[in-house]
């Protein structure tokens, strides 16, 4: 995707960028709706954001970590936030039905692809995607050329051959029942307190900087004792 010459706007990527580092969040990706005819939006721009290298920090020490959904709950303030201050509507991937498509907005985004298990791989962080929200602005502004190329295309898949079971797999992407079976067992617990293995296994992965402790909460939360 090409950028394209900003408005006469005050808003710019890199001060929406900025905004998010210093709350803990990170551009995931960006994208003119209207350019990629992607679901729901049909002008402007719109900004993906996900949880940066930060973000783990700042939810335990925020009020919302002693409450119910802290992930959800936190991310409703702290994008919507973000959307006051920089002149955005903010949309959230949870809080369905309906949901907002940020499957599509993300595949459209140029930056974000479908793995070979079929779940998605981002060009920075793999398979650790988080999405946190997204500030859509009236205004089309520049935004940088994505990647367009899966990561995949050169990659020699181990996320295909990593799970235990075989839950996340080429052929039928994602076998939840053997996932969950698994994690109720003793072998299951090196899953449930550093992340799923097959999603780890991607080389992309590690740029996601994920703390061991998010990713047990993360699948604690998907997998509940």
């Amino acid at each position: 995707m090409t950028g394209h010459p900003p408005t006469s706007s005050t808003k710019s990527y890199d001060r929406v960028e900025d905004a998010a580092l210093q709350v803990g969040l990170t551009v995931m990706g960006a994208l003119h709706p209207h350019r990629v005819d992607a679901k729901q939006l049909d002008h402007g721009t719109l900004i993906l954001l996900g949880a940066g290298p930060s973000f783990w920090p700042a939810l335990k020490s925020s009020p919302e970590w002693q409450s119910d959904h802290p992930v959800d709950r936190w991310s409703t303030r702290v994008v919507g936030q973000l959307a006051l201050d920089l002149g955005a509507e903010a949309h959230f991937p949870f809080g369905g039905p309906p949901y907002a498509p940020f499957i599509d907005w993300a595949l459209k985004s140029g930056r974000t692809f479908s793995s070979p298990v079929g779940a998605l791989v981002h060009d920075t962080v793999g398979m650790m995607i988080s999405f946190r929200g997204a500030l859509h602005f009236a205004e089309e502004f520049a935004i940088p050329e994505a990647p367009g190329v899966s990561p995949c295309a050169t990659c020699p898949a181990p996320c295909t051959q990593t799970c235990p079971v075989g839950a996340l797999n080429s052929q039928r992407f994602y076998d939840v029942d053997a996932c969950h079976g698994h994690l109720s067992t003793d072998a299951g617990r090196t899953c449930m307190t550093g992340g799923c293995l097959a999603r780890l296994s991607c080389p992309l992965s590690e740029g996601a900087g994920r703390d061991r402790e998010q990713s047990a909460h993360h699948m604690k939360a998907f997998h509940p004792s």
